[in-house]
């Protein structure tokens, strides 16, 4: 690992920490990066994927580059611009990785699009905003048949189809595409990319209203490859190795994932899995064959994964030969999950493996704050990235987070009063969070994560609710059975919440359960025990008002991406939940409160 420091400083009330460490230079493209790689190592995979479930399909650095100048080509030829951009509405795959590199190369943007707001949603709304926001010149789907519905929502007279399978009528075929002979204005275009460029359009979760467009720069992207490159000192000693199913339309997957691979010389093997049942069974395929040298997932895969890592020898000798450093992100790591991956890395190697956390946003490319020293619990975000200044500005009981370094984004993609109202007078991106320090009287030791500026409340008491911090006991308490939690209680008298159920953990508390639905669960006997037995216990533990869980009720349903109660990401959308179920929060509150409300009880706890 590098090394990360600080310096710092006070205006006013204003805490400002930048970053000692210098930032190298860095490439003025992704695709030269690509250059540079298949001129030195041009046999080396690059990325691998599975079609159809079969073996793996490699393309190596010379074959990325080749194929990409005859993708920029034949974009170029159809005149592409920034105001006619690529759109993908695709999951991860060699073509994708293509369609991008290609973009690149021909200076014209790529806009990654959730597959979500095709295949789950019903509606097409936010797949309409999308298209409507930055009006892409030709939408590439690696299957056409899956997308037919919603294609014929959203394409225009003048927009370009391209599909590799299943192709629609009127689709060009991938292979024609990547079959175009490139001229010389493949390189003269090449040329001119430079750091303000326009890589991508990476669309916001939409968590608060509908996503917006968020510019990512060549020069965002690889000053931010720079950044996790010193922080992440290893990977200079040799290529990286990864398994990775972090969707690349998120900037995780997208941004800071492909490109830790292709900036320094690596190889990604797409991982055809995800955290669910029948996912991660091929996750688990996948890392039997392939050792990674680090291993990013989400704290859920991460708790899946231990399971089977605990019960399956072949796959935890491979698993740890060669990883150096396990990271997560899009949550908190629950405790208990972050211990069995330790104890399992012991009893495997001999000692512990290396588990931190990043902290940024699409906004920051992502990569923003990480540790670099060992740590032994979840939600150190540590120091900033080398290049980058923080600045801590109070905000009721919190310090308000903003941010400014070459890795942030100059702002939101035909939306100028939203740019506006993003940046504050010194330039600094808001970015809506909050942080503190690990130990007040050293700030060198990092920073904590500490919610939301805009979601903690206050009870009817006048209390202050730490929303992040409650929303995290009652998962922990929980888990696993509990995947969520939307709180209540804004001028009220006490803290409620309903609970999202993880229904696959769920379905193990008894034997009658393993078919049960959502509402089915929520009713049984078993789980009603259970978390009655959990709240009790997690009311213990309470010191007062604020952090006192008196009701919950168990939601009979998941959320609805239509209702706009989940983002594609995951991610709880509170305020569409409670308005949603707004029934349900008054039951939370009512007197006598109705049978399927649950009520903490302090002495049977104590």
């Amino acid at each position: 690992m590098g090394s990360l420091s600080i310096a710092v400083r006070r205006k006013g009330d204003s805490i400002y920490l930048t970053s000692t460490e210098a930032l190298p230079s860095y490439a003025r493209s992704l695709t030269e990066r690509l250059d540079h790689w298949a001129a030195l190592v041009p046999e080396r995979t690059l990325f691998a994927d599975r079609v159809f479930g079969g073996g793996w399909r490699h393309l190596s650095y010379a074959d990325a580059r080749d194929r990409s100048r005859a993708i920029a080509q034949y974009f170029l030829d159809c005149g592409l611009t920034v105001d006619r951009p690529v759109a993908v509405l695709s999951g991860n795959s060699i073509e994708h990785a293509l369609v991008t590199l290609g973009a690149m190369r021909a200076g014209v943007p790529v806009a990654p699009v959730s597959p979500a707001y095709a295949l789950i949603a019903k509606d097409y709304a936010k797949l309409k905003h999308v298209f409507d926001l930055v009006t892409p010149g030709l939408v590439f789907c690696a299957e056409g048949e899956p997308f037919k519905e919603a294609l014929a929502e959203v394409m225009r007279p003048d927009t370009a189809l391209v599909n590799a399978r299943k192709a629609l009528p009127g689709a060009v075929l991938f292979e024609t595409v990547q079959n175009t002979q490139p001229t010389l204005s493949v390189e003269e275009t090449h040329r001119a990319v430079n750091g303000d460029t326009v890589a991508k359009f990476l669309f916001t979760s939409g968590s608060t209203g509908m996503p917006k467009a968020v510019i990512n720069t060549q020069r965002m992207i690889c000053a931010n490859q720079a950044m996790i490159a010193e922080a992440l000192a290893f990977l200079k000693d040799g290529p990286p190795v990864m398994v990775d199913w972090l969707p690349w339309n998120h900037t995780a997957g997208g941004n800071h994932n492909f490109g830790i691979a292709l900036y320094n010389g690596g190889t990604l093997y797409i991982d055809d899995g995800n955290p669910t049942s029948t996912g991660i069974a091929k996750t688990v395929r996948n890392l039997e064959e392939v050792a990674p040298t680090l291993y990013f997932n989400v704290p859920k895969g991460f708790e899946m994964l231990a399971d089977h890592l605990a019960r399956n020898d072949g796959l935890r000798e491979n698993f740890f030969s060669k990883v150096e450093l396990l990271q997560y992100a899009g949550a908190g790591l629950p405790q208990h999950v972050w211990t069995a991956l330790e104890e399992l890395a012991v009893r495997t190697t001999g000692k512990k493996v290396m588990i931190i956390t990043g902290y940024g946003s699409t906004e920051t490319a992502p990569f923003a704050l990480t540790t670099t020293w060992p740590v032994d619990r979840p939600g150190e975000v540590g120091l900033p990235a080398a290049g980058l200044e923080l600045k801590l500005v109070p905000n009721e009981e919190k310090l308000e987070l903003r941010l400014k370094g070459p890795n942030v984004t100059p702002g939101y993609w035909r939306q100028p009063d939203k740019t506006a109202l993003s940046f504050d007078e010194e330039g600094f991106y808001q970015i809506g969070d909050a942080l503190k320090f690990a130990d007040p009287d050293d700030p060198a030791r990092g920073l904590l994560f500490d919610g939301r500026v805009a979601e903690d409340f206050k009870l009817s008491t006048g209390t202050w609710v730490n929303m992040s911090m409650v929303r995290g006991s009652i998962i922990s308490a929980f888990a696993p059975y509990v995947r969520d939690a939307v709180l209540t209680g804004l001028d009220r008298g006490h803290i409620g919440a309903m609970l999202f159920l993880d229904s696959e953990a769920a379905r193990k508390l008894a034997p009658g359960l393993t078919q049960a639905n959502d509402a089915e669960l929520a009713a049984s006997t078993a789980l009603r025990a259970e978390f009655q037995k959990r709240l009790d216990a997690l009311a213990a533990t309470s010191t007062g008002s604020s952090n006192l869980v008196a009701r919950i009720v168990v939601l009979g349903s998941p959320p609805s991406i239509d209702r706009n109660e989940v983002t594609d990401k995951g991610s709880i959308n509170q305020r569409a939940v409670m308005a949603a179920r707004a029934e349900l929060v008054e039951d939370l509150y009512a007197e006598p409160p109705p049978p399927h409300v649950i009520v903490a009880n302090m002495e049977r706890a104590q």
